[in-house]
């Protein structure tokens, strides 16, 4: 069974930056699309970052310049540079999949950007 664990998230005020880490059990990063995804409240989950095994990226318009994707395969990690951050960034953030797989969800890690 594969386990996520998303680490990193916090308080900060506009403007601030933060980096999340995902880590995995086993080898399940080198061969997987993944992505970093985050849910506000009442809002449906979203995909803002996603990086291709070989290390391309794409981001949600939303995020492009802010936030930075990156992957250490051989590390299994999977982090989430966070730049100029804006209240509307305010959610909770989880790794998973691109597309996710539903068994793969972990607790994810809160982000609040407030002042």
């Amino acid at each position: 069974q594969v386990q996520l664990v998303e680490s990193g998230g916090g308080l900060v005020q506009p403007g601030g930056s933060l980096r999340l880490s995902c880590a995995a059990s086993g080898s399940i990063f080198r061969f997987n699309t993944m992505g970093w995804y985050r849910q506000a409240p009442g809002k449906q989950r979203e995909l803002v970052a996603g990086i291709f095994s070989g290390g391309t990226t794409n981001y949600a318009s939303s995020v492009k310049g802010r936030f930075t994707i990156s992957r250490d395969n051989a590390k299994n990690t999977v982090n989430l540079q966070m730049n100029s951050l804006k209240p509307e960034d305010t959610a909770v953030y989880y790794c998973n999949k691109n597309p996710p797989d539903r068994t793969w969800w972990g607790q994810g890690t809160q982000v609040t950007v407030s002042s």
